[in-house]
Order: structure tokens, then C-alpha cells, then sequence
């Protein structure tokens, strides 16, 4: 199972990948093979503000629906429109065109300095813990 080391992870199993004062969100390859076949992914709309682990969306499978968390403060300036009509690339490329939301960081500087997101090896860990 992948887990990309140039991510950042929450332990609701999102991921955050920086460019910049910028980020890009989504969910990580576990937690897509635990919901199974996704079919619907609700996401905000672009200019929304987000608050570190507020809920932005849902995204729903053939198994269960579950909140989607952001890993950081910011605005949201894209979303993902492709899963509007193929949620499945949620599954079949969770780190590549499956992706969510492109932010704009409220504060690039606090990533990584306390601020909760795991480091690939941590969030490996969590994951085989089970």
C-alpha cells in the first residue's frame, strides 16, 4: 500500500500534499480500500474558508459515507470537478487525479511545526496498528 513520503497525514486519513503557499488534499490509499467502491463525493465550493479539521465534504461508497476532514486552515480555490462524474478515481488513483481540493494555506509557515499532520513513517504506523 502506498504512502507517498512527501505528504502529510491526519489520523482521519487525509492527506495534504504543499506547493508553495498552497495545498492539495485528498484521501489516502487506505482509507479508500476501507470504504470500498466510492459512488458520490460532495465538495465545497470554491472561496469556501476552512478551519484545520473542520468537515468540507462527504464522500460516500457502496459501504458507508464519511465526513472529510482539512488538514489545515485556508481557502478552498479548486475542486476536483472530474469526481463529480467518476468518483472512482477516489479508489483508482487516490494520490493522482483523485484528489479534492486545492487550498490556499492561511498560514504556510505553521505546516509541519506542531500541527498535528503525520509524517509518512507515523502514519504507516497508525495504519498497520490497525
Amino acid at each position: 500500500m502506498q504512502v507517498p513520503e512527501d505528504l502529510r497525514y491526519t489520523q482521519d486519513h487525509e492527506w495534504l500534499r504543499i506547493e508553495g503557499d498552497e495545498a492539495v488534499v485528498g484521501i489516502t490509499e487506505y482509507a479508500a480500500q476501507e470504504l470500498g467502491d466510492v459512488v458520490f463525493v460532495e465538495l465545497p465550493a470554491s472561496g469556501a474558508q476552512l478551519e484545520a479539521a473542520q468537515a468540507f465534504g462527504v464522500i460516500e461508497s457502496v459501504k458507508t459515507a464519511s465526513d472529510l476532514y482539512a488538514p489545515a486552515a485556508g481557502e478552498v480555490i479548486e475542486v476536483n470537478a472530474a469526481l463529480a462524474e467518476k468518483p472512482e478515481l477516489v479508489n483508482e488513483d487516490p494520490y493522482g487525479g483523485g484528489w479534492m481540493i486545492r487550498m490556499r494555506l492561511a498560514d504556510p509557515g505553521s505546516v509541519g511545526s506542531g500541527d498535528g499532520l503525520m509524517e509518512a513513517a507515523a502514519y504507516r504506523t497508525q495504519i498497520e496498528a490497525g
